[in-house]
């Protein structure tokens, strides 16, 4: 999955994280840049958040909207011809 929906151009920030130290050690052994496989899972993880709230704003949306026209109708019914 790739992800593009923040500022690849932001300045770095430096944190401090606790890791596995197996885990570590074998990333380190296949040379994985932390950082860079941190950034992209974060970002990751990021994107499916607001994707799924997305997915409830719109489905509310959407129930909003039914519910309006099954009150009201739509525009277009006193316009149609069929």
């Amino acid at each position: 999955m790739t992800v593009t929906n923040y500022d690849k151009g932001a300045s770095k920030k430096a944190v401090n994280l606790t890791v596995n130290a197996d885990l570590l050690n074998r990333a380190r052994a296949l040379k994985i840049n932390l950082s860079e496989a941190f950034e992209a899972r974060l970002a990751e993880l990021v994107a499916a958040d607001e994707q799924q709230k997305f997915r409830v704003e719109a489905k509310l949306a959407i129930q909003r909207y039914n519910a309006r026209v099954e009150e009201d109708g739509i525009l277009s019914d006193d316009h149609r011809t069929f």
